[in-house]
């Protein structure tokens, strides 16, 4: 398959983990905070978000390693091993996050979120509203 498209960081995570040693091997520790520093030329569309509010936030895993198709969840080798797309993996074909954060406080260019387990200077994509009509499956419940 050929490449498709291409990206570039809008900004970069702040926050204390500082390797991959230090990041959890699942999901966000309870009230994990961090802050997004977003490039300044994209601060304007920071307008209408709000502290309180769910977002999307996608990030380049850039210190991911080569994916492998078959793994053991959250790396225990005590588990059966199951397909990479069965789990959440940061070693993956196109390392891209996808966190679901509370944003706790904006100021300027700076968003502090709760959530988000990302390493120190991980590089962030996008930025995108969690809408409650939108982001669960058609005609079942929350």
């Amino acid at each position: 398959m050929p490449a498709v498209g291409r990206y570039r960081s809008i900004g970069v995570v702040r926050s204390a983990l500082e390797d991959l040693d230090a990041a959890p091997s699942q999901g966000p520790e309870a009230g994990t905070m961090a802050v997004i520093e977003l490039d300044p030329a994209w601060a304007q569309g920071l307008e209408g978000i709000a502290p309180g509010r769910w977002l999307w936030v996608l990030c380049l895993f850039d210190q991911a390693k080569e994916p492998k198709l078959m793994v053991h969840p959250r790396g225990d080798r005590s588990r059966p091993q199951t397909g990479l797309f069965n789990t959440r993996s940061p070693h993956r074909p196109n390392p891209i996050s996808l966190t679901l954060v509370r944003l706790e406080a904006l100021k300027g260019n700076r968003l502090t979120v709760r959530g988000l387990e990302m390493i120190d200077g991980t590089p962030v994509l996008d930025i995108k509203p969690w809408s409650e009509g939108i982001d669960h499956p058609r005609g079942e419940q929350a």
